[in-house]
């Protein structure tokens, strides 16, 4: 009988440790997930990502981008996430910019090789003054594509031997037709907090890009340009040749979509 005891305590005991390495494993793998979002900065380290460190580094949780009179840009900079090339996915955050900073996000873009830490592609706009926040804006290519309050659809030129240049008037895509209102820009403007927190959210499957600040649709496009378009690229995040400035960045995540 105390052999029997012994034996059956022994074996609860095995399953418990078993239970407790599974729970961790699991609990591990789900960290930082939620609703299918993964946090792709740990608010810690700049692991994971690529940048200047003269401009990027993490303060208090966030990934600050900051230019200093010492400092100022000759080319934009981005800092670079390195987890993959992402396609159709959802990105939220949060950001914060002073006054006179002038920032954005990138997606589905590309490294140029002769310019250190430069992103061409698509870019959610954020700027301090909140002229151009929530607009989509491509970086180094097709310009504006979508004021803020904007829906609209992009086209390629019709002749294909044209250079980008060919089509772009007063910085913004000329093969491009506005479809719809969003609402006012100014009043969409009045839904960005100036100097303080904002959230941010891209929902980017196909050809349809969507741009949120705060939970409100600032611009809408669908890219038809099968020539200039882009199906996938790399995600960054941005400081701009400008004045000395300051832009934070927190709760950054991503969910992948089919």
């Amino acid at each position: 009988m105390l052999k029997q005891t012994v034996s059956k305590s022994l074996q609860t005991g095995i399953l418990l440790v078993v239970l407790i390495i599974s729970s961790c494993k699991t609990s591990g793998q789900n960290h930082g997930s939620k609703n299918g979002f993964v946090q792709i900065f740990n608010g810690k380290t700049l692991t994971g990502w690529e940048g200047d460190p003269t401009y990027w580094r993490v303060e208090n949780g966030n990934l600050v981008g900051e230019i200093t009179p010492a400092t100022l840009l000759k080319t934009n900079s981005f800092i670079i996430w390195r987890g993959g090339r992402p396609a159709n996915f959802e990105l939220t955050l949060e950001f914060k910019i002073t006054k006179t900073g002038n920032s954005g996000i990138n997606y589905r873009s590309v490294q140029l090789p002769d310019v250190p830490h430069a992103l061409k592609g698509y870019q959610a706009d954020i700027d301090g003054a909140n002229r151009y926040t929530g607009q989509n804006y491509e970086e180094r290519a097709r310009t504006t594509l979508a004021y803020r309050g904007e829906k609209v659809s992009v086209n390629a030129p019709q002749n294909s031997s044209d250079s980008l240049k060919d089509h772009i008037q007063n910085n913004a895509w000329t093969e491009r037709t506005v479809t719809g209102s969003l609402g006012n820009s100014d009043s969409l403007q009045a839904k960005i907090h100036a100097e303080d927190w904002n959230t941010c959210h891209l929902i980017i499957k196909g050809n349809h890009l969507q741009h949120f600040i705060n939970g409100i649709l600032m611009s809408d496009v669908t890219d038809n340009d099968k020539v200039n378009g882009k199906s996938e690229g790399l995600l960054g995040v941005q400081v701009h040749v400008g004045p000395p400035m300051k832009v934070e960045y927190r709760n950054i995540r991503l969910k992948q979509l089919k």
